[in-house]
């Protein structure tokens, strides 16, 4: 099983019995300690004691709350580890781990993604894993999967779940530029382009490249909103298509240079990745390269992404499908070549921990 150096750890206890056995009362008032930390942030109460100690009757006044309020926040901070407090004068102040929760950009959008679009439906995680459905996408709507409900959300999630999805791909654009243009395609084929972020990267990158997005037709639509009257949108183009229908076939009118998947193939169970990848090799020749840009959690370079990604999994099963996850390497690597095909490279660290790996046909 690959694990990158960092995460080695996972492979011998890190904990003295005293330090498991906090972790282990930690992780069963988790629900408390996220809800709890999140109104730190929203209140503002943490940006306060970034800049000065101050008491909670002082924080109770400047934030607008009951002194009750202030002291049930700060007491449970405490024992968070979120804040410290001076024992002679009883005044606040921020801890190093309070500093990333407020000041973190990473944290800050996984704070809101998990409170805007999976804490309510993680309830119905038990039933999401042992009937594989989307148990708890009903707390948002009445969807099959969460990607036909997108432009429907509500207004706060959809809103976190377009951050989320955009800061972490999106850090990856420069570097995943150079690779997929380092040999110039003219032709390139997006799939799952969602709202066309990419593909403007594109069209911008390269003055002649034409993207084609391949995506669910509300997806297209956003897409064409989202590109429309800006520089180069006349080079993408739209295919609607239901990949999750195996009879859906990949658009097979031209030669594809470049085919590109980011953040596609998590969205899919291990099954139906292997259908789509078939259905890639079908249009491909020898001269295209499919390029799979995704967070693969065991290639991190720092162990707490490592954690995100494994804990975003769940999402995946309570709330967007019902089957598909973050996945190890080793496991995507075989569906690749179970689906006809080689991997030619792989590129780590990009961006917030993504990998390219490159594609060709066997």
């Amino acid at each position: 099983m690959h694990l990158s150096e960092p995460l080695r750890q996972y492979a011998d206890e890190q904990c003295s019995a005293r330090e498991a056995q906090r972790q282990a009362e930690f992780i069963a008032f988790g629900p408390i300690v996220f809800q709890v930390s999140r109104l730190m942030v929203k209140w503002g109460i943490l940006e306060l004691l970034r800049d000065e100690a101050l008491t909670s009757d002082e924080i109770a006044q400047r934030v607008g709350i009951s002194p009750y309020a202030a002291k049930c926040l700060l007491e449970a901070s405490l024992t968070i580890g979120s804040v410290l407090v001076e024992p002679e004068t009883g005044r606040y102040g921020i801890s190093k781990t309070g500093w990333f929760l407020l000041n973190d950009p990473a944290t800050r959008v996984n704070l809101d993604f998990n409170h805007d679009v999976n804490y309510l439906g993680m309830y119905d995680l038990e039933a999401a894993l042992r009937e594989g459905r989307p148990a708890g996408l009903k707390r948002l709507g009445d969807w099959p999967t969460v990607y036909e409900g997108l432009s429907r959300l509500p207004e706060d999630a959809r809103r976190s779940w377009f951050a989320f999805d955009h800061f972490y791909s999106e850090s990856s654009f420069d570097d995943a530029l150079r690779l997929v243009f380092a040999n110039r395609p003219r032709t390139l084929m997006d799939v799952g382009g969602n709202t066309g972020r990419w593909a403007m990267q594109c069209v911008a990158h390269d003055k002649e490249v034409e993207v084609t997005i391949v995506d669910l037709p509300q997806q297209l639509e956003l897409m064409r909103r989202q590109t429309s009257g800006k520089e180069g949108a006349d080079r993408i183009r739209g295919h609607a298509a239901n990949l999750l229908d195996e009879a859906c076939l990949l658009p097979a009118d031209r030669h594809w240079d470049a085919i590109w998947m980011s953040q596609f193939l998590d969205c899919f169970s291990e099954k139906q990745i292997t259908s789509i990848l078939r259905r890639a090799a079908r249009v491909m020749d020898n001269d295209s390269r499919l390029y799979i840009m995704e967070t693969l959690w065991d290639r991190q370079r720092f162990e707490p992404a490592a954690f995100c990604l494994t804990q975003v999994s769940l999402y995946f099963t309570a709330i967007a499908n019902g089957n598909s996850k973050m996945y190890h390497s080793d496991d995507l690597i075989a569906l690749i070549e179970k689906a006809g095909l080689e991997v030619e490279e792989i590129v780590d660290g990009l961006g917030q921990g993504h990998s390219i790996i490159k594609v060709k046909r066997s």
